[in-house]
């Protein structure tokens, strides 16, 4: 990558340094010219301290506003441009969308989609999101089968997703699972004495499966489980939000301890005995990596992307999506049998540092800018 210029596209500066930012620092220490488009918020200085260049746009995340969603394309255009870049990588869905369009129209040498999870509009079926899923559908295909075009999923159920309903040829698919995890910072801690405690790391939207976690927490408080959930995340622009008055509500009725967002992830998982994800559907979801890497047995909806990390009676527990009961009764087991819970925390330690760290998903996504670049 020596004397490459490499642009990364990211709606927002705190994924990139939760999800890039090791990957830019390589590509810098590698010799590449590295920039990243992206909304400045908190971490513009943390970036720029890693030798990556800056660059302010404001993504819309919404997707309601048409106008709006046109002029970033436009944006993007004209940075696209100027920049020159010898290879562009999109990171999530709507960069991947908007950024395709714009390397389409000013011919970029080589473009990389890199998606995680499928997004709101794959996951919905509102009349919205069904009339956005059409036609995104359609735009990938043209857009991602193109010569110059590689586009990285996650996991195996989003490649067969793509290749046999969207249409992209398989040729075009790469599957690197996920984003990685730093094995040394993210490391095994003996459990807390007391309550165990369940943490769940995510946006706090409807489709992570918040509001199933927060009602099994009631169903195991009747039930007198020892055992408490502790939510922690930012809240997000996103049709699939929790209002602030619905976290309030459950913050007042003390059934779930309402953290919000947190710097130290690390040690959330260290202090917890338990990490738990109801999603209704991920690419590879990085808070149970983390919790893996962390020696903490995990409970998960079997959806794609929660199943390449929290295997079943190996690593952790999966129940049905939305299902309340089996959800409760998933932690429940975990809560009160300390053997079983730490065999699946030392298995899933085990499974982080074979599949999962972070410097092989780096090496393989070196290897699709190679490819690309040949």
């Amino acid at each position: 990558m020596r004397n490459k210029k490499v642009l990364l596209v990211v709606s927002e500066d705190w994924y990139f340094c939760s999800h890039r930012l090791d990957l830019g620092a390589s590509l810098v220490k590698a010799g590449a010219e590295v920039a990243v488009v992206t909304k400045v918020d908190r971490f513009q200085e943390v970036i720029q301290r890693a030798g990556i260049r800056v660059i302010p746009l404001n993504f819309s995340r919404s997707g309601h506003n048409p106008f709006r969603d046109f002029i970033t394309v436009c944006r993007l255009i004209l940075i696209y441009r100027r920049e020159k870049p010898d290879i562009i990588h999109h990171v999530a869905l709507k960069p991947s969308l908007y950024g395709a369009i714009a390397a389409w129209i000013t011919h970029m040498p080589a473009v990389v989609n890199a998606l995680g999870g499928m997004g709101f509009i794959f996951i919905s079926e509102s009349f919205f999101a069904r009339l956005v899923r059409k036609a995104t559908g359609r735009l990938f295909r043209f857009l991602m089968n193109r010569k110059n075009t590689l586009t990285i999923l996650q996991n195996r159920d989003d490649v067969s997703l793509y290749k046999n309903e969207i249409g992209v040829q398989e040729t075009n698919l790469v599957l690197i699972k996920g984003s990685g995890v730093d094995l040394k910072n993210f490391n095994v801690k003996p459990e807390s004495s007391g309550i165990p405690v369940a943490v769940c790391v995510s946006r706090m939207l409807w489709d992570k499966g918040i509001g199933e976690l927060v009602e099994a927490a009631r169903i195991m408080r009747r039930r007198k489980i020892p055992i408490k959930v502790r939510l922690v995340g930012p809240t997000d622009v996103n049709p699939s939000a929790i209002s602030q008055h619905v976290l309030d509500s459950w913050k007042a009725e003390g059934i779930v301890d309402i953290a919000g967002p947190q710097a130290d992830i690390a040690s959330e998982y260290q202090a917890a005995h338990i990490g738990v994800l109801p999603s209704y559907r991920e690419g590879l979801p990085k808070s149970l990596l983390e919790a893996a890497a962390c020696g903490r047995a995990i409970v998960a909806s079997d959806v794609p992307g929660c199943r390449e990390i929290c295997r079943h009676e190996v690593t952790g527990l999966l129940c049905p999506p939305k299902n309340v009961e089996a959800l409760a009764n998933a932690l429940t087991q975990l809560a009160v049998n300390k053997l079983l819970r730490q065999k699946l925390g030392r298995q899933g330690r085990q499974l982080a540092e074979s599949e999962f760290g972070v410097g092989s998903v780096i090496t393989d996504t070196m290897n699709v800018y190679h490819q690309l670049l040949r």
